[in-house]
């Protein structure tokens, strides 16, 4: 703007969008042809002149000041009325009716004319297209559109769908919902079959009320509506050719979803209410029952599968997720179930993914939505290379409170689902009370879903009836609200009562419905046992969990690590390998030759290469693990010059599966549950985890203590994870010291999983062979290892290529060079991972008398290698003391769990000792100096018998 001159208030300006772009698109052909526009527009125009030129190249929107329009006060109420109409849209869910509670009448209006300057004279005179383009016919002008837009907005369902920046996604999200197309006219059939679903869901719900008083349920009324919700998801996916739908939920309504979702028979779940037997009730091996682990769940807890028949032919799996108390942490565990179902394995590279092949369902609560950090990180997956799915089907059942406490108390926004907005999720709000209203959430949701792949989120607002669990009387917390749900219908009545007033429905058919519902209910509760009480009898283990791993046969052919190794050290002669790497690799392609020496990363990849050709798919995944956190590890190489990547580990000649490898967000929590859940649904692959360093993984402590630990326990859900977490103390303070081994310990009981510690690639080489080879197996067990830091590259680790070829895991190793005279042996050092390589450094610079101590490096903490070990010291004759070694404090690591598993394999009359860290709160020094001198003491104390060294050099 040239100096001297003012900005004027011109209206074109006003325009943005998409309305600016159909303005514009209108004068162009209003230029070629003036009859070709609507008259109104053709008389704006003839009286504005040319609005904005090149808008798209960002010039400006505003004509010269030589070319201001006649007309600027009509353009200026269009330009209020198109503002006024997107702001309904953006806006016009403060005001709709999807409060059960909330009167209607009481609202104000908002987003009125006088607001804009605008009265319906000026609405008349505008064209409906520049309002809303998807209107019906029936919409006539501007004022017509105003009121549409109001109608559609205000209804018992609303949107949010402004924070989608996908112009695409946006668009069509705006033409399907004011075109109407959501707003189906469900035929009569479908209308009664809504109102059995209800009465069923209702008769349930009331059936255990009065036969089981004051019994958790943890009711879903006041949400009646989510099963038909589910019903309506389900057989969309399926006629649209999904085969699994998976499903995670926590308490609320569960059992509701069990019996009309899931199909689990109502008497199986009557007898849990009594505890009566109910194994003669559980139908046929591959039928819906109940898969009991050996120490069980609580009824709420449990989940089930269902295969969805189309006569004999099986179209579909439907799964809902076991899930315990910790609520939306079976998020991601869902979440990695779907994507295991939509990944074919059997090829080489990385897996193909259909995401059309399986679909998730998460349905969350309005207070645990906002309040659990772990949603934040599942829906942080949603559209991240590794972890998507397709889009997961999101549902609040939003009964607006948690346990006591009021949506003000939970959270500080507007609504339950707000976090959705930071990951551009679409959000319909609905009403639980409108049935139908809630089948045109699900429509909107199915069909984003099936032309995006991106999640979509229903916020079902409705209410609880009762308190938190039945035996909770909310009206001490909630009075005012508890006397308005006292007095409120449900909605089956609702429901009902509509249909009535619609002509659709009469009483007689209503009544029936009623009573046949009782009646199946009644008919299913006298095939319970009478007897009340099952016999009590001790929790037996299965015998293939009692007697441990079998041995395993895990090495493999010189001739064949010779191939592989060949394999890995090629890559395209057009690729750009980074110059500083391209040395390592060099140096790996040479471990073959003279003595044959295989460092940790090498013998990794080896593990991986001929897992890959057993036919054996792997999956591993963590922060930076394509590289390794140590940059260790290259299996994923980078040109250095266009970025591309390529990895040996896909183009294996004899590989018979697929290879994935991810680096994951940073994120703990959501990507262990994600890959707990890839492993169970996908128990043929070798699942592996890395955490950046082994204390990350106390951000995702849940799933270790719920699910890794106890799932097959509790609910005979087996998993042959691999959880790599760096330990080792190398002065680097507190945190990325420990691995917090003694949790893993702590929780180990009944063979639930392997907790190992190494000192040697050939050993970690070993344990990863084995446990590829068990995934399928009864046995499968989940794998914990201690991995490495310094350690990857320590001469002491490496192992001959001989230990892969003809060697096996060992759970304890000796010492070479030390207890060789067997009748002077009087300590025997018993440690794992890296303190031993620290004694066997020390014993290079100290000089003892070797016939008197013994080291013995015990490689499988759990399940404790007794056996091995009292094999061991009946060799010993005078021996005097068993010392443990360890680098963390007494009240870490290892010590608390080994000392009485030492007491009971000690001989008569030799002592069991201590020899590390004092007890502390934090599980390292924060001074490098101090880390080092205390490390010198602990080794030097464990190789001193009697505090006498014949030498230090």
């Amino acid at each position: 703007m040239s100096e001297g001159t003012t900005k004027r208030n011109f209206p074109w300006e006003d325009f943005h969008g998409p309305n600016l772009g159909y303005v514009m698109e209108m004068y162009d052909l209003y230029k070629e042809d003036p009859n070709s526009v609507d008259k109104d527009l053709r008389t704006i125009f003839d009286e504005s002149g040319s609005p904005a030129q090149d808008v798209n190249e960002g010039k400006s929107s505003l004509p010269s000041e030589t070319n201001i329009p006649v007309n600027a006060v009509k353009m200026k109420k269009v330009a209020e009325a198109v503002k006024l109409a997107n702001n309904i849209r953006t806006y016009g869910h403060l005001n709709a009716s999807i409060y059960p509670f909330e009167d209607a009448t009481e609202k104000n209006e908002f987003l009125r004319l006088e607001e804009y300057d605008l009265t319906k004279e000026d609405l008349l005179e505008i064209p409906v297209e520049l309002l809303c383009q998807d209107a019906p016919e029936d919409v006539k002008n501007g004022l017509d559109a105003y009121e549409y837009l109001k109608d559609v907005y205000k209804k018992s369902i609303s949107f949010e769908f402004s924070h989608v920046h996908n112009y695409e996604e946006k668009t069509w999200l705006k033409q399907v919902v004011e075109s109407g197309e959501i707003f189906k006219t469900l035929t009569t059939d479908k209308r009664l079959s809504i109102l059995k679903r209800l009465t069923e869901v209702e008769g349930f719900e009331q059936f255990l009320h009065r036969t089981f008083v004051g019994q958790k349920r943890f009711s879903i009324e006041g949400l009646d509506m989510l099963v038909p919700i589910l019903d309506e998801l389900i057989a969309g996916a399926v006629q649209g050719g999904t085969k699994s739908i998976n499903i995670g939920m926590a308490h609320r309504g569960r059992l509701n979803v069990l019996a009309h979702v899931l199909g689990k028979p109502y008497e199986i779940i009557f007898s849990e209410f009594q505890h009566a037997p109910n194994k003669e009730l559980v139908p046929s091996e591959g039928s819906v029952g109940i898969n009991y682990g050996w120490s069980g769940d609580v009824k709420y807890h449990l989940g089930a599968n269902l295969q969805i028949k189309d006569e004999n032919t099986v179209r579909a799996k439907l799964t809902l997720a076991n899930n315990p108390s910790h609520l939306e942490f079976v998020d991601p565990i869902v979440v990695g179930y779907t994507r295991a179902a939509q990944e074919v394995r059997t090829a080489t590279g990385y897996p193909k993914q259909d995401v059309n092949a399986s679909m998730a369902i998460l349905i969350h609560g309005d207070a645990a939505f906002p309040g659990e950090g772990i949603v934040a990180e599942t829906l942080n997956l949603n559209s991240l290379t590794g972890y998507q799915t397709g889009g997961t089907i999101h549902i609040i059942a939003n009964n607006m409170i948690g346990f006591t406490t009021e949506s003000r108390d939970s959270r500080s926004t507007k609504y339950a689902s707000d976090l959705a907005k930071g990951y551009e999720i679409p959000i319909v709000h609905v009403n639980a009370d409108d049935p139908e209203a809630c089948l045109a959430a699900v429509f909107i949701a199915t069909e984003y879903r099936k032309r995006f792949n991106r999640d979509f989120l229903i916020d079902l607002i409705g209410y609880r009836r009762f308190g938190h669990n039945e035996m909770d009387e909310p009206a001490t917390t909630q009075p005012k609200l508890y006397e308005k749900v006292r007095k409120h219908p449900t909605a089956k009545v609702l429901y009902a009562k509509q249909l009535e007033n619609k002509g659709v429905l009469t009483p007689e058919i209503a009544e029936k419905i009623e009573n046949d519902v009782q009646q199946k209910l009644e008919t299913a509760y006298q095939k319970v046992p009478s007897k009340r009480v099952a016999e009590v009898h001790d929790i037996q283990l299965p015998e293939t969990i009692l007697n441990g791993l079998p041995d395993i046969k895990t090495a493999i052919a010189h001739s064949q690590l010779l191939d592989l190794n060949q394999s890995l050290i090629k890559w395209p002669t057009n690729f750009n390998v980074f110059t500083k790497l391209q040395k390592i690799l060099e140096r790996r392609a040479k471990a073959f030759s003279n003595e044959g020496k295989a460092e940790w990363a090498l013998a990794e990849t080896l593990a991986f290469a001929s897992i890959l050709e057993d036919g054996t798919p792997i999956r591993m995944t963590g922060q930076d693990s394509q590289r390794g956190t140590f940059a260790q590890r290259h299996i994923v190489l980078h040109d250095s010059e266009t970025g591309e990547f390529y990895s040996p580990l896909h183009t294996l000649p004899n590989a018979k599966a697929s290879f994935a490898v991810h680096n994951s967000p940073l994120s703990e929590g959501s990507v262990i549950g994600f890959e707990y859940g890839y492993n169970v649904f996908a128990p043929e692959t070798l699942v592996i985890w890395e955490a950046q360093y082994g204390d990350f993984a106390n951000a995702a402590q849940v799933f270790f203590d719920q699910f890794i630990a106890a799932g097959r326990a509790k609910w005979g859900q087996k998993s042959g994870l691999v959880m790599l977490l760096p330990h080792g103390y190398e002065g680097q303070g507190p945190e990325h010291s420990s691995g917090r081994l003694e949790r893993y310990l702590q929780l180990a009981a009944e063979n639930n999983w392997t907790v190992a510690n190494l000192t040697s690639a050939a050993q970690y080489f070993h344990i990863l062979r084995r446990q590829a080879s068990i995934l399928n197996r009864e046995e499968v067990r989940p794998l914990v290892i201690m991995t490495p830091k310094s350690l990857l590259r320590n001469a002491q680790t490496v192992s001959d290529i001989t230990e892969l070829s003809e060697g096996k895991f060992h759970s304890v190793i000796e010492q070479s060079g030390l207890g060789e005279n067997v009748s002077k042996v009087k300590r025997i050092v018993l440690c794992s991972g890296k303190i031993a390589i620290d004694l066997t450094d020390k014993l290079k610079t100290i000089e003892i008398d070797k016939d008197l101590v013994h080291i013995l490096r015990v490689e499988e903490i759990y399940p404790f290698p007794k056996k091995d070990i009292e094999t061991i010291l009946q060799k010993y004759s005078s021996l005097e003391e068993l010392t443990w070694v360890q680098e963390e404090p007494k009240n870490m690591g290892a010590w608390t769990f080994i000392e009485s598993n030492l007491r009971e394999v000690a001989p008569e009359g030799v002592s069991v000792n201590y020899i590390g860290r004092q007890r502390r709160q934090s599980p390292a020094e924060g001074d490098p100096n101090i880390h080092k001198k205390d490390q010198e003491r602990i080794v030097t104390d464990a190789l001193t018998w009697n505090n006498l060294i014949l030498s230090i050099r």
